[in-house]
């Protein structure tokens, strides 16, 4: 089995810390890279080697295939991590390393081809027998296509940005007319945000739970799962917060959903760590939504209930390691509620700056995924989270308990951010039932009050 000297982490942040600690677990030196905003930024002082890769704006460093190609050459790293976002589903990136003989620690160009477009990932997935939504056949080319497709399916329908994420390029259309506004305004935003204005429609489900399940496959084709994470509370498609396992699951349909999940990452042949999308109904059908081709931000709750640490299984599946191929059905329960630097009573606008006081939570059962420290200074080019809080018990009542108390310890002064929010959310009736869709946040409002 090959082994890593020296892996060159493609990211910034608490999921370039994540990295650099189970890195260190196993002997391996890393290799930061960092744009000129970052340079103070705690995975640039912990990796064993930083590299400068541009200015401040993800384009022009992060997301700058050549300068980080240039920073793995010139340190000698035989391998790149990812992450999430940036270039983690960039087939070109996966296929550059690929050719310049660094292994490339997530899906190959052929896998993020396949998944990483969302349209060519509903098509593939359909020829896999896996159920999907109702909806186009690939990328729409006129929005005469589309209200074919619209009035065959029946309204409402949502327009998707094929290269999308984060909600962007996504419309719901409720009729004609809001379908034809929504063609020009989400190809807008897709090539905005994405560089690429190309859509797809599909039949929009009202009111469902976002259930993902993880997977893991290896390089001899033999593929497993770790169960489900419920990813429903969300705002404008991004997500707040991650449980495991559902409250909303049975034990007959997590064992089907985890089937197909299997079925979905064999009929690819997929490699590595990924994770199968689906959309489920009140009446428990489930559809395919899409599959990312990488480690997910809320791993670490999956991490807590199966006691194995996802990212060292990812490197050693790079290495070429088999897995045991044993499905796993959790025992205990896990919460992450994600902390970003945002102002929750004012629409969850941004909030860089400066940290001047900070105390994390500790205890049993309670996690801090982060990279921010006091005095750091939050810049205001990249994505917002700043920290991720996990707690673990043996019932969800006991998780949403420790949750509580977490982040009443947890104090960062300087700036706003969504504690309060995830504070009041923890003492929601419906959610403390577990009685809760994608359309939570509709009606769900911080109290100024009770901060």
């Amino acid at each position: 089995m090959r082994r890593f000297k020296k892996i060159l982490i493609a990211n910034r942040g608490e999921i370039a810390m994540r990295i650099i600690r189970t890195c260190k677990e196993m002997d391996i030196k890393t290799v930061a890279v960092y744009s000129q905003a970052d340079k103070d930024s705690l995975h640039v002082r912990f990796a064993d080697e930083a590299v400068c890769i541009g200015p401040p704006a993800s384009a022009d460093s992060y997301l700058k295939i050549s300068n980080i190609i240039a920073a793995a050459e010139i340190t000698n790293s035989d391998a790149i991590h990812p992450g999430y976002g940036f270039l983690s589903e960039n087939a070109e990136f996966s296929e550059i390393c690929k050719s310049n003989d660094i292994k490339f620690i997530g899906a190959s160009s052929q896998m993020i081809g396949k998944m990483g477009d969302k349209a060519t990932a509903v098509a593939t997935m359909k020829k896999a027998g896996v159920p999907t939504i109702p909806g186009s056949d690939g990328i729409l080319h006129s929005i005469e296509e589309a209200k074919r497709v619209a009035l065959n399916i029946g309204f409402p329908v949502i327009l998707k940005a094929t290269a999308g994420g984060g909600g962007k390029g996504m419309r719901i259309c409720w009729n004609e007319i809001e379908l034809k506004r929504g063609w020009e305004s989400s190809k807008q935003e897709s090539l905005k945000a994405f560089g690429n204005d190309q859509i797809y429609l599909e039949k929009f489900i009202q009111d469902p739970r976002h259930i993902e399940i993880q997977v893991f496959g290896d390089c001899k084709g033999r593929v497993c799962h770790l169960s489900e994470r419920d990813c429903s509370i969300q705002r404008r498609h991004q997500k707040l917060l991650e449980e495991t396992p559902s409250p909303f699951m049975t034990s007959r349909l997590r064992k089907k959903m985890g089937e197909v999940a299997i079925k979905a990452a064999e009929y690819i042949n997929y490699e590595g760590a990924g994770t199968v999308e689906f959309l489920v109904d009140k009446k428990k059908n489930f559809y395919f939504m899409e599959m990312n081709t990488r480690i997910q931000v809320e791993h670490p709750i999956t991490e807590q209930v199966v006691s194995r640490d996802l990212v060292r299984e990812q490197i050693e599946i790079a290495q070429g390691a088999r897995i045991s191929g044993k499905n796993y059905f959790p025992k205990l329960h896990a919460i992450e509620c994600r902390i970003n630097a945002e102002d929750p009573l004012h629409d969850f606008r941004p909030s860089p700056g400066a940290i001047e006081t900070l105390h994390f939570p500790g205890g049993h059962g309670v996690r801090i995924d982060t990279h921010i420290y006091s005095g750091y200074i939050i810049p205001p080019y990249y994505d917002s989270m700043i920290a991720k809080v996990i707690t673990t018990s043996e019932t969800r009542n006991g998780a949403i308990l420790k949750m509580k108390r977490a982040l009443d310890e947890f104090i960062i002064e300087g700036i706003k951010t969504t504690i309060p929010f995830h504070r009041q959310l923890m003492d929601n009736p419906k959610f403390v039932a577990g009685n809760y869709t994608t359309k939570f946040m509709d009606s769900f409002r911080v109290d100024p009050l009770n901060q």
